[in-house]
């Protein structure tokens, strides 16, 4: 079939959905692929790319009459009257918002693909075009930020004096939130990050950033990972926490979206308590935004001199990269759509992930979709539960504090018996030694992971000394001491042999060339 890729028919034309790269796969199942004059320009993607990769450039209204059009936008009255009937279109069609456009393209017999209508399901991953869009925008949240923004964001340590790291406050932890999140991170800033849903705390962490606990604003788990309204309860607790970041915060990154409607976190009175200088980079202004300054599409300075930044177009400033991103998207679809790899379209009604994302077919509107099932099998009947006592969650941290308490106490009285019951001469070794387990403990404990290596080679230099005492011990009248020490001299080298060992892997993945 002939695939059309046409320039972008709305505002921004930096985003192509046809790559050459994407073409060259795409005629690899067997389509041939036309597209218009100028259709990779604000990507930087010259025609002879396309023609290299085995496209073929045509004029507007061929590619808009191809068997199959893919582009991002919408098509326009212009663009729906080069469509001919029968064919198949790719798009972004927001069919939830849009009934007079998808009663438009069924009327014209024109089978509809809405690509921000694929289901939320583990399988269709790979066709889902608002993640890939929402990581790059995440990331160039933070590009923004730190351009705006007066100061470095990680710290300094010079000659004249040290700066303190900037302080990133991210709200929500979805895809493009957790982008956010590991950007500010790579920058080396100190970053704080909320979200009502408890499971994605653990994503927050295991990325570096500090998470941001609001008991009483967290919401359960949703059925489809996604946060759902918050009760007037649970919105006045998180304006709270939100209120207590943002004061401290040199950046903040909001990302907060319910079903496409952006509400308010960042309101006017917070904007008032943060430094002037500070920045608000709103990638919620598509849906209205998250802050009451925002204005989308625009750069707002408040009195106080807070930056918000409502742009709407983050992943477009990333032509290339969110180009490559579409063009793979489009390229998993067709694979979906082209099973034998023949050229010809077979559309499966009875597969959830085309079915979902099939707005308009056979002349009329498809759209919403029928509920994606996600087990064929009856959920297991849950067991009978004896009602009990709810369990006090002090409890188990008071007794656990209670045995360190008696056991530490016990420990007191032994080493005092054990004092009272030795010669002088000996009371002196034991202060030492107790002295010495309490320092070595509170030292090694403290150390920070960078610091690692380099203390394994002073521990190796210890383990060296015990090894020179203890071969000296050897052959000692006593046999209780010849034992001690010849134990004492195979653990020391053991541990020397294998701190050595551990080290030199460890600096081996800082040479070059290292695998």
């Amino acid at each position: 079939m002939r695939i059309g890729a046409p320039r972008a028919a709305g505002a921004d034309p930096r985003l192509v959905a046809v790559t050459p790269d994407a073409a060259r796969r795409l005629a690899g199942l067997g389509h041939d692929v036309v597209v218009e004059p100028g259709v990779g320009d604000g990507a930087r993607l010259p025609a002879h790319e396309y023609v290299a990769a085995g496209a073929r450039v045509a004029d507007r209204a061929d590619v808009w009459g191809a068997d199959v059009v893919v582009t991002l936008d919408p098509p326009g009255p212009a663009e729906l009257d080069l469509l001919r009937p029968g064919a198949t279109l790719v798009a972004q069609l927001a069919p939830a918002t849009r009934p007079e456009l998808l009663a438009a393209l069924a009327a014209r017999g024109v089978t509809a693909l809405a690509l921000d209508a694929v289901p939320r399901i583990s399988r269709a991953q790979s066709l889902d075009v608002l993640s890939a869009l929402s990581n790059v925008a995440g990331y160039r949240a933070v590009v923004e930020a730190a351009e705006e923004f007066g100061g470095m964001f990680t710290g300094q340590v010079t000659a004249a004096g040290s700066t303190p790291p900037a302080r990133v406050f991210v709200i929500g932890a979805g895809v493009a939130g957790l982008a956010a999140v590991g950007t500010a991170v790579s920058l080396g800033a100190e970053v704080h990050a909320f979200d009502v849903r408890p499971e994605a705390a653990e994503q927050i962490e295991s990325l570096g950033a500090r998470v941001v606990r609001a008991a009483d604003a967290v919401q359960q788990v949703s059925a489809d990972g996604y946060a759902s309204a918050q009760s007037a309860d649970q919105e006045a607790a998180a304006l709270r926490a939100y209120a207590e970041q943002t004061a401290q915060a040199d950046v903040v990154i909001t990302t907060a979206l319910v079903r496409g409607t952006a509400p308010v976190t960042i309101t006017r009175t917070m904007l008032d308590a943060m430094r002037p200088g500070s920045v608000v980079v709103d990638l919620a202004a598509p849906g209205g935004g998250n802050c009451e300054a925002t204005v989308p599409g625009q750069r707002v300075v408040t009195d106080r001199g807070v930056v918000v930044l409502g742009y709407t177009d983050l992943a477009a400033r990333l032509p290339q990269h969110s180009s490559r991103l579409l063009g793979t998207v489009v390229v998993n679809l067709l694979t979906l759509l082209t099973p034998a790899e023949d050229g010809r379209l077979a559309l499966d009604l009875d597969d959830p992930v085309v079915r979902g994302m099939t707005v308009a077919h056979a002349g009329e509107v498809t759209w919403p979709p029928p509920p994606v099932p996600v087990s064929a099998a009856p959920p297991p009947a849950a067991p009978e539960r004896v009602a009990t006592p709810a369990a006090d969650p002090g409890a188990e941290r008071r007794r656990r504090g209670m045995r360190r308490t008696v056991l530490g106490a016990l420990g007191v009285v032994a080493g005092g018996l054990l004092v009272a019951a030795s010669p002088p001469d000996a009371v002196g070794h034991l202060t030492v030694f107790a002295l010495a387990v309490v320092v070595g403990f509170y030292v090694i404990s403290n150390v920070t992971h960078a610091l690692h290596t380099p203390l394994m080679a002073q521990t190796n230099a210890i383990s060296g000394i015990i090894m020179v005492g203890a071969l000296l011990q050897i052959g000692d009248s006593s046999p209780v001491v010849t034992a001690i020490a010849v134990v004492a001299a195979a653990l020391a080298g053991v541990n020397v042999f294998g701190g050595f060992l551990v080290t030199r892997r460890m600096l081996g993945m800082f040479r070059r060339g290292a695998s």
